[in-house]
């Protein structure tokens, strides 16, 4: 079947500009995008895989029967425990102090311990405290995690920023292009022509624009997200070695495009159409 032409078009330098930023508009769009979704999974994994853990601290050896006792009363909602030895605590320490066996009489005594769940860590937490320090491994990663959050709420910020920008651009685009074809305009509604039919025209010229701009620029902002999460990978450290993307993620990224592409044919469609009211 033989598509209509439209009535009219954007000349061509309106046409270069617009694809090229919807172009970078696009990229900005699923490159933020892209980053709080991989923040996001890395603080959800880091807080999954740590919220059942804790450390037990003391430095009153006096303490380390009793701080044993209770560990071994619970052994049955404790998945594995482990208590670091004076020569595997003294490798820890010794970047920072020195003093060989002197420095032994002062080591303190740390296990580590997995629990079944949230619910039993809390138990043998009220059990323990009054003895030693107990320190959950979710509390003691919250300022990294609560760091992860501060930089996706920054990416949604830039998101919100360019989706603006293309409502802008969008917008004084079908504004240009109505007063440049204002005497079409001005016979298409001699002969009849309704409001919504000039709108979809342009709706149909925005459209071709943005699917072409949209593709370039999701395709150019791919490298950069494989890019972010080798480099967080290799740095194999704390809540930046978890980030990626799951299923989920790329589903939003891919739809991304296109919700670019449907949200600028509606800016279109509903600024011509206060145009052509006002004209």
């Amino acid at each position: 079947m033989k598509q209509k032409p439209v009535v009219f078009s954007l000349i061509r330098e309106q046409s270069t500009f617009m694809t090229a930023i919807m172009s970078v508009l696009t990229f900005l769009s699923v490159l933020t995008l892209g980053i709080a979704l991989m923040i996001g999974t890395g603080a959800v994994r880091m807080n999954t895989n740590w919220d059942l853990y804790a450390t037990i601290q003391t430095t009153d050896s006096n303490d380390a029967p009793k701080i044993r006792e209770i560990l071994e009363k619970n052994k049955k909602i404790i998945t594995s425990s482990n208590e670091i030895s004076d020569s595997e605590m003294m490798h820890l320490m010794s970047p920072w102090v020195s003093g060989g066996s002197a420095l032994q009489k002062y080591l303190p005594k740390m296990w580590e311990v997995k629990f079944s769940s949230a619910t039993d860590l809390k138990s043998v937490q009220a059990q323990i405290t009054p003895y030693a320090k107990f320190l959950t491994h979710t509390s003691a990663l919250s300022k990294p995690i609560r760091a992860g959050w501060y930089l996706i709420a920054i990416c949604a910020l830039v998101l919100m920023v360019a989706l603006t920008s293309i409502t802008i651009c969008v917008t004084y685009i079908a504004h240009n292009t109505a007063m440049l074809h204002k005497r079409e305009l001005e016979i298409l509604n001699q002969i009849g022509a309704s409001d919504s039919f000039v709108a979809r025209q342009m709706q149909v010229i925005v459209a071709r624009i943005c699917t072409r701009a949209t593709i370039f620029g999701f395709l150019f902002a791919l490298p950069f997200l494989f890019l972010i999460i080798a480099a967080a990978h290799s740095a194999g450290v704390g809540m930046f070695a978890m980030i990626g993307l799951n299923t989920f993620g790329w589903v939003l990224l891919f739809l991304m495009p296109i919700f670019i592409t449907i949200f600028a044919t509606y800016i279109t469609k509903h600024t011509t159409k206060r145009i052509l009211k006002n004209s």
